[in-house]
């Protein structure tokens, strides 16, 4: 299956398309890698984290189409506060106590930023965080756009070393509940 841009859907043409998030299934993979290779090409990751993140936490693992075509994805999962999982590693399990859901990555194709998509998928996954606080990895220059969806830094000076493996300006970030 081809995603938005390689069907020849240009991002003017999309203001009359309808888009929406839907669950992720084991299908959609192949085009979560695409996207991700297309997205963040300097923070590659394996098909194996793919899989595995959709395995464990089904629920936190939602598919953006655009007019019936991969766009974006979003993989969000149980974690531990402050700890964020290096990139491009399995996790094995989830911890049984989470104390957040970790947005993994949210990955949208060119054609699909600007509508909202992302805000969206936040909300959804807010949902499915219920009494739970969201973190994520800011990587640099995207503080922005996280900040409008309530989320904020949280300093930690023991996590400096791991932060700077993902991006020189990376931030960890959380966002309360509710």
């Amino acid at each position: 299956m081809g995603c938005v841009g390689e069907a020849g859907l240009p991002g003017k043409a999309l203001a009359a398309v309808a888009w929406g998030w839907r669950p992720m299934r084991g299908a959609d993979l192949p085009a979560v890698s695409a996207i991700a290779a297309a997205v963040h090409p300097a923070h590659p990751e394996s098909d194996a984290v793919f899989a595995e993140r959709l395995r464990l936490a089904p629920s936190g693992c939602l598919m953006l189409e655009i007019g019936g075509l991969p766009a974006g994805y979003v993989l969000a999962h149980p974690w531990h506060r402050k700890r964020p999982p290096a990139l491009n590693t399995l996790l094995g399990t989830l911890p049984r106590s989470a104390e957040v859901l970790y947005l993994h990555d949210i990955a949208l194709l060119p054609a699909a930023r600007g509508t909202g998509a992302g805000g969206e998928a936040i909300r959804q996954l807010a949902a499915t965080a219920g009494r739970l606080p969201m973190a994520l990895v800011a990587l640099g220059g995207t503080q922005g756009f996280w900040r409008r969806q309530g989320f904020g830094v949280v300093p930690e000076p023991a996590l400096e070393a791991v932060l700077r493996r993902y991006d020189p300006e990376a931030h960890y970030m959380e966002k309360p509940p509710g």
